[in-house]
């Protein structure tokens, strides 16, 4: 971790549970919280299921314990068979619980997390949830008036109770190590004549509509922007083949993968991202500072995808594009209003660095501290007692940047 890290007193190390449903947008932050804790002096253990068991990058001091997960969807003969492995799973972090002697059980949401915090609930085990989205998700729903705290990414979260404004802390969505050193290195060099570097990626499932969209939208940009093209796409491999057509038919230069391990290094070499609006997307965006066209995945729960575009779109650092719009013709033009002259790109840039959080998992480190009797530091509570602390929370992000511009130039 950075310098800022507080490392706690040996006599002050606390045994903290991490709980998380198998997605890399619950497990990503929990890692990265995983990892400020460890470096504390603090013991961590993991409880997924057997997907969050195995996504990549997780840290190898962690410890994985695998429970079922039951899941309610909309079919009332589901219900029985979904309440039965809750009930299993909970009983099965009861015993982790017994072993490891928690201080305090974190959850990040998904199906996976619910046995493991209603266990806690029920132990009188100090409890948390994170919320990585703009919209307060279903499990964390379930559980907000059972534990004990609520920390956000964003400072307007949808589907979160005024009743429970009092245990809501702003500390934003943890990102990986390597992606939050990029932060304070400037945004690549754009020049008329220098190349636009473009990054494509679907998240994790792809996104076949990028595939079917991004070449054709690129090549009807005009001559003098096209002609300067450098593209990195991420792909289904069903679409690479002819992903690759596309783009040797219009002329434009594209590197293509189905996955890209050096993805941070990428992303420091950006000037514009399109892709999907997952929350650990827009986190890592907004830590670097990198200018955006975000479409939502259409299907996710709530809409929530799209919500979490709000605070970015307003400050200027991305644009939104409905997947019902998203045609070549509609991608050109949105290019071309971010990418028509070196300024407007650089002051997306830097709308986009804005709303970044880069010390969330400090910040969510110290809640967790302070739950287990470690003094609390500075973490930022939102609620009708601290009506400010949205705007405080970005406050010296921003002077940070304008003074680094300042003494620029």
């Amino acid at each position: 971790m950075s310098s800022e890290t507080q490392h706690v007193p040996s006599g002050a190390s606390r045994h903290f549970v991490l709980a998380a449903g198998g997605t890399g947008g619950h497990l990503i932050p929990a890692f990265a919280l995983a990892v400020e804790l460890e470096a504390r002096g603090h013991h961590v253990a993991l409880i997924t299921d057997d997907r969050g068991a195995n996504i990549p990058g997780k840290p190898d001091f962690l410890t994985a314990h695998v429970l079922p997960a039951g899941r309610f969807g909309k079919n009332p003969l589901r219900w029985i068979s979904g309440a039965r492995a809750v009930l299993e799973g909970r009983n099965m972090a009861l015993r982790v619980f017994d072993a490891f002697e928690p201080s305090a059980v974190i959850g990040f949401g998904g199906y996976p997390a619910l046995p493991a915090l209603l266990a806690a609930t029920s132990a009188n085990i100090p409890s948390l949830v994170h919320e990585q989205n703009a919209v307060l998700g279903r499990v964390n729903r379930l559980l907000a008036g059972r534990v004990d705290a609520i920390a956000t990414s964003y400072d307007k979260v949808d589907r979160l109770k005024p009743k429970h404004a009092d245990k809501v802390h702003l500390v934003g969505n943890p990102v990986r190590e390597e992606v939050l050193a990029l932060r304070d290195e400037d945004f690549p060099a754009f020049t008329e004549e220098g190349l636009l570097r473009v990054l494509v990626t679907g998240g994790s499932q792809g996104a076949s509509i990028l595939s079917d969209v991004v070449p054709d939208g690129l090549a009807m940009l005009p001559p003098m922007l096209r002609q300067r093209l450098q593209v990195t796409q991420q792909c289904r491999s069903e679409d690479v083949d002819k992903v690759r057509e596309r783009y040797s038919q219009h002329d434009i230069p594209a590197e293509l993968g189905t996955y890209f391990e050096d993805m941070h290094e990428r992303l420091a070499d950006t000037h514009l991202f399109i892709g999907r609006a997952g929350a650990s997307t827009i986190a890592e965006l907004t830590a670097v500072g990198r200018p955006a066209i975000l479409i939502p995945l259409p299907i996710a729960t709530d809409d929530h995808q799209a919500v979490n575009t709000r605070e970015v779109a307003k400050a200027g650092g991305a644009r939104m594009i409905r997947q019902d719009n998203f045609t070549p013709k509609e991608l050109a033009k949105q290019i071309q209003a971010m990418a028509q002259n070196p300024t407007s790109l650089s002051n997306a840039a830097h709308g986009s660095w804005n709303c970044g959080r880069p010390k969330a998992a400090k910040d969510l480190a110290d809640l967790v501290e302070s739950m287990a009797g470690i003094d609390l530091m500075d973490v930022i509570t939102v609620g009708e007692a601290n009506p400010k602390a949205a705007e405080a929370a970005t406050k010296p992000q921003t002077a940070g940047r304008d003074a680094a511009e300042d003494a620029a130039s």
